[in-house]
């Protein structure tokens, strides 16, 4: 009897042990959540990503530190975010790029769906074909007119082989059989600077990077790549009206984590992001920069999207003639 009496005397004790020990393993995150992002600050990824830490920040109570790791189309980020502790404090903002750059590589430095675990979809943003504004192109049939007259006399920028900017714009010629010259850049700034200039003539690039180069004049819209008109640019058409539809393209963009992160942590991720995702704050931020939040993510479904748009990336980059380095 008095042991029995010694045993549920402990009893409680060790349950609530137990208890102490469950809660503490669910407890997440247990110090600062580092938000790698493989472009430069002012880029829609860079964009996005703050947005979204900054919901994350006050969900968790620990900060969430976005960490820019630019260069070499995005593989220095992705590589870095691919081998990161696989614990659930590291996300990576993946975007087009990262889907896009290991198919440009021989030997790619990772694997975009064997290394990384879907987290949840951000946005899909559409480009806008501009043009220096000292060109006289009013319209992409004139750009295209020009171009065919004077084959490899004008030249389109990016930032770097493998971006969503460099595809968009050999889509972009694909489309129109013309032959425009790509000049990559190491960064948004210069490839911003050179077009300013009237050094590069021709951009197609995303709308969140866009709105103040269209506003400063420097550049000319002519339209954009979305399949429809874009509600911040809405006088703008989209290639199809303009004659192209074969020139439509969206930059994808959403989180990313190492790929042996557990399952509940990845759950745990996308539903926060969600939550930041539907809040009307975040919605109008998305919007001031031409975009609008994707709410209805989950980790399977992004996963499902990727997965679609690498096998698409897979098949279009032979097909418009681009081969790996």
């Amino acid at each position: 009897m008095r042991a029995f009496k010694a045993f549920a005397l402990a009893c409680p004790i060790s349950l609530a042990s137990a208890g102490q020990v469950v809660a503490a393993e669910a407890k997440f995150p247990t110090r600062p959540v580092r938000m790698i992002v493989a472009s430069s600050a002012g880029t829609g990824a860079d964009i996005f990503a703050r947005i979204i830490a900054q919901g994350l920040t006050d969900i968790y109570k620990e900060q969430v530190i976005v960490e820019n790791r630019v260069g070499a189309g995005g593989l220095i980020g992705g590589t870095l975010a691919a081998n990161a502790t696989p614990d659930g404090h590291s996300l990576f903002m993946a975007s087009t790029s990262t889907y896009v750059s290991p198919l440009m590589q021989v030997k790619p430095v990772y694997r975009p769906l064997e290394d990384f675990a879907a987290v949840a979809q951000v946005a899909a943003v559409t480009s806008v074909v501009m043009v220096n504004a000292g060109m006289p192109i009013k319209s992409v049939k004139e750009l295209v007119a020009l171009a065919k007259a004077k084959p490899g006399a004008l030249n389109y920028g990016s930032v770097g082989a493998g971006t969503a900017a460099h595809l968009s714009g050999e889509i972009f010629k694909r489309a129109a059989g013309v032959d425009i010259v790509h000049v990559p850049f190491k960064a948004v700034a210069d490839m911003y600077t050179e077009t300013a200039s009237g050094r590069v003539h021709v951009l197609v690039f995303v709308v969140t990077s866009s709105l103040g180069f269209l506003k400063d004049g420097k550049v000319r819209g002519l339209a954009v790549t979305s399949a429809s008109r874009s509600f911040t640019l809405p006088d703008l058409p989209t290639v199809s009206e303009a004659g192209l539809p074969g020139a439509e393209s969206e930059t994808l963009y959403g989180f990313l984590a190492p790929a042996k992160t557990p399952r509940d942590l990845i759950n745990r991720l996308g539903a926060d992001i969600v939550t930041v995702l539907k809040k009307p704050d975040t919605k109008d931020r998305f919007e001031r920069l031409g975009a609008q939040p994707t709410v209805d993510t989950s980790p399977a479904a992004f996963e499902k999207y990727v997965r679609r748009e690498y096998e698409n990336f897979r098949k279009l980059i032979p097909e418009i003639g681009l081969k790996p380095q």
